[in-house]
């Protein structure tokens, strides 16, 4: 082994944060550290100091002692490198270099060691791969827990509207004065139809308030954040026991959507039997100079009928869009009555909407290079002064009839130069020392705040604070395109519906 131990102590010795890569007891580090202070002499200055058995490789940092101790047969060469990696890191997740601060983030510390040092010898690793890997999201995590929630509520919605058909069966059984039917699954049990009514309405329907949800409390036990081939049979698990209870589960079709956009399309309280999700993401890249490189929105409405007498309909769409977006629908839509009416219903006028399933009826694109299309503009104008940069950075809401919600933006920052000096802000900020980002935040931006501007200062070049990304949702959709009307078939007479509209961003990018 070349690499027995990493550590950051005091110049007198005491060890803050000590990673042992080989078997080593407690007493022997803690004697080693303690040894180092003494073997080192005043007034020359080195970076390797040696003993009988092992070699001690430190570097400064302020009042504290990054060290190395390595193997006398150890390439020092390789070792000054390693301990410059080493030196590296730790402002990586350290405000200040301070021994209160050294322990508040030890863990984290340790996972980086981890991730230079295996077994004793040097990873082939740089700065940025290390917080890449300990900063590591699981993208299949999100989506399984996207599909869960989604597949709870429908379940919850499931039996609110069976409850609420119990319920209204055993009113009308009082007033004929006949038995009330009873619930299915009690097999044996002597609880009578109406009390069993009463006992499921009294537990599911309940008056619908904002709920807080609070962060998920990590589990004491392993860890399965990153055990990506856990998705499908948790989520089986779970269907089959609602499926056990006597629930019909359908799962929604989720694509690639991210836990953020199924929060934004939670359905409304009143979900119909005839539910429409009018949905839009966008992507857009532009130059730190001005100039357009691309803008990209693609849309679609997505039915979705859970009562069998509701399957012949004919939906009615209001295009105004003036943007010069292309539209398309379903093979199974009758084009040329959409095309000539804005009409969507099947070819086939015998047949039904598939029941209790997401079907996409039309969906539209739009790509262009015209700026002034662009929905929020972003101006980003850093200027180098004499301690380092004065970075100015706005906002403009062009598209005026949009309302973005939870606005961020993010300014990438050079790494190992402190925090930013604010100056004049619109909204809130927050400041990532450990990613080296400024997040600009906003609420909400509308026309009543279509501007704003934040001013910062920092030490850097005007190229450190580029790409920067922007994230944010709205409610109405981009395009402008609405569902105004459904009603059947036979008699056109209209239909009760629910509809959910969000616009959500893909990539959002000033380069």
């Amino acid at each position: 082994m070349v690499l027995l131990a990493a550590a950051v102590c005091t110049k007198a010795g005491k060890a803050i944060v000590s990673r042992q890569f080989v078997e080593m007891t407690r007493t022997r580090i803690e004697g080693l550290l303690a040894a180092f202070p003494k073997l080192m002499n005043t007034g020359k200055q080195h970076t390797f100091v040696e003993t009988e058995s092992v070699r001690y490789v430190y570097q400064p940092l302020e009042k504290l002692y990054m060290v190395l101790i390595t193997t006398k047969n150890s390439n020092i060469l390789e070792d000054l490198e390693t301990l410059r990696l080493f030196s590296r890191v730790i402002p990586e997740y350290c405000r200040v270099l301070e021994e209160s601060e050294i322990s508040e983030h030890c863990f984290d510390l340790i996972f980086a060691f981890d991730e230079i040092v295996a077994l004793g010898y040097r990873e082939n690793v740089n700065l940025a791969q290390i917080r890449t890997f300990t900063e590591m999201d699981s993208h299949e995590e999100k989506v399984f827990r996207a599909v869960r929630e989604t597949q709870e509520r429908e379940a919850k919605a499931e039996m609110r509207r069976r409850a609420k058909e119990l319920q209204q069966a055993r009113r009308d059984a009082e007033r004929q004065g006949k038995k009330a039917p009873g619930f299915g699954g009690f097999g044996s049990s002597t609880v009578s139809g109406s009390s069993a009514v009463s006992m499921i309405t009294d537990t599911i329907i309940e008056p619908e308030k904002p709920k807080i949800t609070p962060a998920p409390a990590r589990p004491s036990g392993p860890s399965k954040a990153l055990k990506l081939g856990a998705k499908g049979k948790e989520v089986e698990n779970f269907v089959d026991k609602l499926k056990s209870e006597g629930e019909t589960i359908t799962t929604s079709t989720m694509g690639k959507r991210s836990v953020e956009a199924a929060k934004v399309l939670t359905p409304p309280v009143n979900v119909e039997s005839v539910h429409m999700k009018i949905e839009e993401k966008m992507t857009m890249l532009c130059g730190r100079d001005g100039g357009l490189q691309n803008l990209e929105v693609h849309g679609m409405i997505t039915l979705r009928v859970t009562d069998e007498k509701f399957g012949r309909i004919r939906i009615y769409v209001d295009n105004e869009d003036k943007k010069g977006i292309q539209l398309q629908t379903h093979p199974n839509v009758d084009k040329k009555l959409f095309t000539t009416d804005s009409i969507i219903g099947l070819k086939n006028q015998e047949k039904s909407f598939p029941l209790n399933n997401d079907v996409g009826v039309l969906k539209w694109r739009l790509q262009t290079t015209d700026e002034s299309l662009i929905p929020l503009t972003i101006n980003c104008w850093p200027s180098e002064s004499g301690n380092g940069c004065d970075v100015n950075i706005e906002y403009e809401l062009q598209e005026e009839n949009l309302e973005l919600n939870d606005v961020v933006i993010s300014i990438p920052l050079p790494s190992g130069v402190g925090a930013p000096v604010i100056g004049d802000i619109d909204g809130e900020y927050r400041h990532d020392s450990r990613r080296n980002i400024l997040e600009w935040c906003l609420p909400v931006i509308d026309a009543k705040n279509k501007t704003g501007s934040l001013e910062f200062s920092i030490a850097g070049q005007p190229s450190d604070f580029f790409p920067v990304h922007v994230s944010f949702f709205s409610k109405k959709n981009y395009c402008n395109i609405q569902v105004t009307k459904v009603s059947y078939i036979d008699n056109g007479s209209p239909v009760r519906f629910s509809t959910e509209t969000a616009l959500l961003i893909d990539k959002y990018e000033i380069l």
